[in-house]
């Protein structure tokens, strides 16, 4: 019996634990959307849209702007205000995003 408690509420628990880091992904994301658009989708042709693209890449792209490889004036500030683990999780949230 106590194992099957134990098994409901690890099943219960998973989904609310994913729910949870996509809601602190999209939270974080939100600062993107003042020049890249809600949700990734930009709607100037001056700034890159993040929607879509791979996660890999945008993690890539974050890094080097955070350690100054990639020159910018705004990103370099930005990428420096998030951790290794928050950057791969707004990378991952707009990789998702439908183009």
């Amino acid at each position: 019996m106590r194992a099957m408690f134990i098994a409901a509420a690890t099943l219960v628990a998973i989904p609310q634990a994913a729910l949870a880091d996509e809601v602190a992904a999209r939270s974080m994301a939100a600062t993107c959307a003042a020049c890249h658009g809600t949700s990734g989708h930009s709607v100037t042709k001056t700034v890159e849209p993040l929607a879509g693209r791979p996660k890999e890449r945008i993690v890539e792209l974050m890094q080097a702007f955070k350690t100054g490889k990639k020159p910018a004036t705004i990103m370099q500030q930005i990428s420096k205000g998030y951790s290794d683990q928050q950057i791969e999780m707004i990378a991952g949230y707009l990789a998702e995003q439908k183009k």
